[in-house]
């Protein structure tokens, strides 16, 4: 037997891959097998491509063999196997792929076609986490000489000659008392069907069953043979060949839930990257959608080896209620397998998979309206957020969110309301701040109720964030109605200018006011109110400074608002006939403050407010 040390880097990284790298021990078991599927996919391909290997006789399968009183775990497989100096090059060294080596001879259409992964050489170390020993027997495909590999996966290993009948490589793991747990029949076909339930191979697994002896009413332990994998893809197969109910069955297996998909959208991309998608609506949203730890519905496979089902990197926060999967023929991955590199492929990947989730569902809200109102009762909120940072597909968004109407009940696309636009109407109109019964009840919108104006009321609470960067809706504008610029529009060229003749009642409550506001107008907004405050175009309203200020952005600088009042209200009108005395001084500040209140917005002294509205109310009583 020949004694041989690792190298000086792979003794300095060893520990560390094996108690460091890996985020579940189970994991080891994927990689052995993601190996094993690796040999099998070089074998075959030689059998098809090299003179040299077509005579072989080639029987593709794993096979695992369970000896739970020894705790052992016996992988085997009848691939390319390896030779003396492929061990020590391959179990030798870090970051030595045999599967690396064997690409970078490969080009052109056998290289797209070899079907290989592993491309960083470390997977076999995770061995290390669940054994104390580790013993590899190969045998090169068209060589003789078997070897065997043993290590401890501490300091060295040691190499020999040995027997194997065929070619293919025999991998025995001595379970240590972490790794003890996986000698298990139940938990290691558990573990398949998690990882490798759709590699192209059989996988078989050895055990003793559990069998009931009738005759000596007693339960026999019987050596078993089983196969444990489905050794198919059921998403790379032609959607012709698939019906409803194998997409909605996958879905329950992916999802881990019992009820139907609302929709499914199956993609298979050719050309300079090729992949596969299959994603799913859930009927209902996820019940974790607005954690800041949901849970990624996405699982990432590369050549139907399942890698992870925690990247957030797959697709878009917004989209995070979409369940399915990716199956990437070009996805490079980390040293790990676990943590994605960010890459131009996965760049690739999840722009034109975002791109077709929203197309996908932009033909259903054309073609099956009742179905896609189902869609957003669940999934409107989230829409909206990709509002704010998806700019490449906001026209898209656009299309697809719904909004609360003071035209219609229920819900409407912006497509309705642009139809519904009135020959004169210079843009598209909406007021946020607050609750629905608040927004429709806001002094607002009285000029266009009377106008008999569309606007939509945008009731959730990050709708103003959200909005205040989106202007547009294809050439017509976005208009917040609590802006001041709004008002410009309101203006008919035939009303005469009300404000000359307010001079001096503005003037008083400018002097009342003081620094609580920015500016008082007369307003061309206001029917039936005596008064409201707006905001500049680039400012949060004060509902929006509060909500700022709870969620603890305390720097944010006080901005004023801007008072307007009604010039055809009495309350107005009998204010600009009073002298500046207490009682319009106290109907000055209330002008204010119901104005605020209207808004949503919490009184600085409420003690202040109730003393002025009492003596106002002493005087009329």
């Amino acid at each position: 037997m020949s004694k041989r040390e690792f190298q000086t880097e792979v003794s300095q990284l060893l520990q560390l891959i094996i108690h460091s790298l890996y985020s579940h021990p189970e994991i080891f078991l994927r990689e052995l097998v993601s190996n094993s599927s690796d040999a099998l996919d070089k074998l075959r391909h030689l059998t098809l491509t090299d003179e040299v290997y077509k005579a072989l006789q080639f029987d593709p399968r794993i096979e695992l063999e369970l000896d739970e009183e020894k705790k052992t775990l016996t992988i085997s497989d009848s691939g390319i196997g390896m030779n003396e100096e492929d061990l020590t090059s391959n179990l030798g060294t870090i970051a030595r792929s045999g599967t690396k080596s064997f690409l970078s001879q490969l080009s052109g259409d056998a290289k797209k076609d070899s079907n290989l992964i592993g491309q960083f050489g470390v997977g076999f170390y995770s061995v290390f986490m669940v054994a104390d020993r580790v013993e590899v027997v190969s045998r090169k495909a068209g060589e003789e000489q078997a070897w065997r590999w043993v290590s401890d996966g501490k300091t060295g290993f040691d190499i020999e000659p040995a027997e194997r009948p065929v070619a293919g490589t025999t991998l025995v793991i001595h379970f240590n008392e972490e790794g003890k747990q996986y000698a298990n029949s139940w938990r290691l076909q558990e573990i398949v069907k998690k990882y490798s339930n759709h590699i192209a191979f059989p996988i078989f697994l050895t055990y003793d069953k559990s069998q009931w002896n009738e005759a000596e009413k007693k339960s026999d332990k019987v050596r078993t043979t089983e196969q444990v994998n489905a050794a198919s893809a059921l998403w790379r197969r032609p959607k012709s060949e698939l019906t409803d109910e194998d997409y909605k069955e996958l879905y329950k297996s992916v999802s881990g839930g019992w009820d139907d998909p609302l929709f499914w959208f199956h993609t298979k991309a050719e050309g300079s990257l090729e992949y596969t998608t299959l994603f799913y609506i859930p009927a209902k949203a996820p019940l974790d959608l607005y954690n800041s730890e949901y849970k990624v519905g996405v699982k990432l496979y590369v050549k139907r080896v399942f890698i992870m089902d925690d990247a957030k990197e797959l697709l878009p926060q917004y989209l995070r209620f979409v369940r399915g999967i990716i199956d990437s023929e070009d996805l490079p991955l980390n040293v790990s397998r676990e943590i994605l590199q960010q890459n131009r492929v996965l760049t690739s990947i999840r722009t034109a998979s975002v791109k077709k989730i929203l197309s996908e569902l932009k033909n259903i809200a054309a073609n099956q309206p009742d179905e896609y109102l189902k869609f957003i009762a669940e999934y409107n909120r989230p829409l909206k957020e990709g509002l704010y940072g998806d700019y490449a597909n906001r026209e898209t968004l656009l299309e697809l969110v719904r909004f609360k109407s003071t035209k219609v009940d229920g819900l409407t696309s912006l497509a309705d309301v642009k139809s519904r636009m009135k020959d004169d109407q210079k843009s598209i109109y909406y007021i946020t701040g607050g609750a629905e019964s608040l927004l429709r009840t806001s002094p607002l919108l009285e000029i266009y109720k009377k106008k008999d104006v569309e606007v939509l009321i945008l009731d959730d609470d990050f709708d103003e964030v959200i909005f205040s960067g989106v202007d547009k809706y294809g050439e017509i504008d976005l208009k917040a109605v609590n802006k001041s610029s709004t008002s410009e529009d309101l203006k008919g060229g035939e009303e005469p200018d009300k404000a000359e003749g307010l001079k001096p009642l503005i003037e008083m409550l400018k002097k009342t006011l003081g620094d609580r506001v920015k500016d008082v107008r007369a307003s061309v907004r206001l029917a039936d109110s005596p008064s409201c405050i707006v905001s500049d175009e680039e400012e949060p309203s004060l509902k929006m400074q509060q909500m700022m200020r709870a969620m603890g952005q305390k720097d944010i600088p006080a901005l004023k608002p801007t008072l307007e009042i009604n010039p055809d209200h009495e309350i107005v009108k009998k204010l600009l006939a009073r002298s500046d005395d207490s009682v319009a001084q106290d109907a000055a500040w209330l002008l204010f403050d119901q104005a605020l209140l209207m808004e949503g917005v919490a009184l600085q002294d409420p003690a202040a407010f109730v003393q002025r509205l009492n003596r106002v109310l002493n005087l009329s009583v």
